[in-house]
């Protein structure tokens, strides 16, 4: 058998300490699977005596963890500590200067530094691998750099946040408005110390910029994801868009097109009968589509100690079986500065106005789609709320251009009670 695998892990909040439990329950099965032992040499974390119901005694103990990632008895550094830059960057910078592995769960961090890191472990020849950062347990790392290796992938789509994905399904299953699911999630921990990273898309944006990378074979380019988030999708949004045979969902989708690379994280319609519109409260899922293997969807759960520290032990297991993948898939210093592109292929939007009881205030919106070039597909009108109409309107498919200028010219109008809503309904 070959010698251990020696790791330091830095970071024991949720998934460092289930990392820690895989590997001492279950330290017979993985040394069968990789030919070695895989062991904890040195930990570091913020507090020191926390009782974190793991027995952590056996392991050395490092209270920087810069100090942890240069120690001569690790050959992996493990950073679960999270933050996209300061000790994190730190360490990871100082593991891969003396030699070591690098696994981490730290979207933040590649998202916006991916790059200089991939380019720095290639010149140590040491290797950067992140399935943890995207989508928790699925595989989906893996998918793209080994699985799908053979295709040219035509488009990266998926709901990448659980928390969105729980408060969207939240409000419709209970009929509650977004402020009160907010707190909810909010109370039961779901979000994020600094919530917008959930609800306002960034947390699910470095994760598709990192997809994007590996799919495109393309520097990360956290910078051209456009973003929006779910803050202002109403209760009313999601019955009247599930009325019409829709669901909402916060979709990222990424793909090459002549104007350059597209990666959008926004709120998106997309058929209720869908494996996307059938998805049910923090679960993820991501569609890859390439050229031979046609359509693969992957399903599972997006975070949590187990499956966050499962996708961690994937990798770890592959650099005991001595499986050397690239950051991105490939050489880094063969990955294109793609040039941002923002969404141009047509598709079908949903819009809903608030209408001022006026006489001829629909005609008036009717003509500015024409004027735009956009042929309503589908209209309802709802009863009267004191003095506006809701209103809404499915289109044919159109262009972002098309759709920008109508709603230029719905300001002109003076038929609006407040400013339309506009959301993009997603062929899948």
């Amino acid at each position: 058998m070959l010698p251990p695998l020696r790791l330091g892990i830095a970071g024991l909040g949720t998934v460092g300490v289930g990392v820690v439990k895989i590997i001492r329950q279950k330290a017979n099965l993985l040394a069968d699977r990789t030919g070695r032992p895989i062991v904890i040499t040195a930990i570091s974390a913020r507090t020191r005596d926390k009782d974190r119901g793991v027995p952590l005694t056996d392991y050395a103990w490092e209270d920087d963890p810069v100090a942890l990632a240069k120690r001569d008895d690790i050959d992996v550094f493990v950073e679960l500590m999270g933050g996209s830059d300061g000790p994190a960057k730190a360490a990871t910078e100082a593991a891969l200067a003396n030699g070591k592995d690098v696994v981490t769960a730290n979207k933040a961090l590649l998202a916006l530094h991916g790059q200089a890191l991939a380019e720095a472990a290639e010149s140590a020849d040491q290797v950067i691998r992140f399935e943890a950062a995207v989508a928790g347990g699925i595989p989906v790392v893996k998918a793209l750099t080994e699985g799908l290796a053979g295709n040219d992938i035509t488009r990266v789509m998926g709901v990448m946040n659980g928390t969105c994905n729980y408060i969207l399904t939240r409000m419709q299953s209970a009929g509650l408005a977004y402020d009160e699911v907010f707190e909810e999630a909010n109370q039961l921990g779901y979000l994020e110390a600094d919530p917008n990273l959930d609800v306002g898309g960034i947390d699910a944006g470095h994760k598709l910029a990192l997809l994007s990378a590996i799919a495109f074979g393309t520097k990360v380019d956290f910078k051209g994801v456009e973003l929006e988030g779910i803050q202002r999708i109403t209760i009313d949004d999601i019955n009247q868009a599930a009325d019409m045979g829709y669901r909402i969902k916060l979709l990222g989708v990424a793909q090459m097109t002549g104007r350059g690379l597209e990666q959008r994280m926004s709120p998106c319609l997309v058929p209720d009968s869908s494996p996307l519109g059938q998805l049910e409260g923090g679960t993820n899922m991501v569609v890859l589509e390439g050229d031979q293997v046609g359509q693969i969807v992957l399903r599972g759960a997006g975070a949590g100690e187990g499956p966050t520290a499962s996708a961690v032990m994937s990798d770890i297991i592959d650099i005991a079986r001595g499986i050397r993948v690239p950051t991105f898939g490939k050489p880094a210093k063969g990955l294109e500065q793609a040039t941002s592109a923002k969404a141009s292929a047509s598709a079908p939007y949903y819009l809903r106005f608030q209408l001022l009881d006026k006489p001829g205030a629909l005609a008036k919106i009717a003509a500015s789609l024409g004027q735009a070039g956009i042929s309503i597909d589908r209209m309802r009108q709802y009863s009267h709320e004191a003095d506006a109409a809701p209103v809404l309107i499915v289109t044919h498919k159109t262009t972002r251009d098309a759709l920008e200028t109508a709603l230029a010219a719905f300001a002109e109008t003076n038929v609006l009670a407040a400013e339309p809503v506009a959301i993009r309904i997603e062929a899948v």
